[in-house]
């Protein structure tokens, strides 16, 4: 990660616009078609939350807007991308932890299942801010929501994705989630390509 100057970037008007803004969270929300992602976690027998942190990570690695992040009162640049996943540990509670992106599946596959029953046995976050920048998201999986707003903290500004249980109508399956990202990051159209993408690499997994 390095500080760079926003006004040498292609964030320049968006980091004067919205970096002192009340609130400049913009959250969309959208149902994809998840069909196929259900499909490969039952026969492959691979865990659902960990097919979509990887679509997820898919989807964002080729928009470069994903690799800047307003932090504080600057403009961070990263040389990549990492998933959270909110993880049950050993207590009852909750912990965080951060799986780096890999492109090949099986490579996420394996740090996902290493890392999420480290952070389980030990309660132990597991941050990767320093290295990459990082997409939080969080599954709320004992109920079906049509939709999710963030808080906006002024301390944390990474784009965050929410969903809950997936709903089955006839012989597909749809997932409603929430995308809240910081204005000065990307734009609308940004975020819009995002959940195309995230839509794509779900049909194609």
């Amino acid at each position: 990660m390095k500080e760079v100057n926003p006004q040498e970037t292609t964030r320049a008007y968006a980091f004067e616009m919205w970096m002192k803004a009340p609130n400049p969270m913009v959250t969309f929300i959208k149902t994809l078609d998840i069909t196929r992602l259900v499909k490969v976690s039952r026969h492959k027998r691979l865990k659902f939350n960990m097919l979509l942190d990887w679509c997820i990570g898919k989807a964002a690695a080729s928009i470069k807007e994903f690799y800047l992040l307003p932090v504080g009162d600057k403009l961070i640049q990263y040389d990549s991308i990492a998933v959270n996943t909110i993880v049950k540990n050993k207590t009852g509670e909750v912990s965080s932890c951060d799986i780096f992106f890999h492109d090949n599946l099986s490579d996420f596959n394996a740090e996902y299942l290493k890392y999420t029953a480290q952070v389980a046995e030990t309660s132990q976050d597991r941050d990767l801010s320093e290295d990459s920048m990082v997409i939080g998201t969080s599954a709320i999986i004992d109920t079906e929501i049509d939709g999710a707003v963030g808080m906006n903290s002024g301390i944390f500004n990474n784009p965050f994705i929410i969903w809950g249980r997936y709903k089955k109508r006839v012989f597909r399956y749809y997932l409603t989630l929430s995308f809240q990202f910081h204005h000065t990051q990307m734009d609308g159209a940004h975020a819009g390509k995002f959940l195309a993408n995230l839509q794509e690499e779900i049909w194609n997994l």
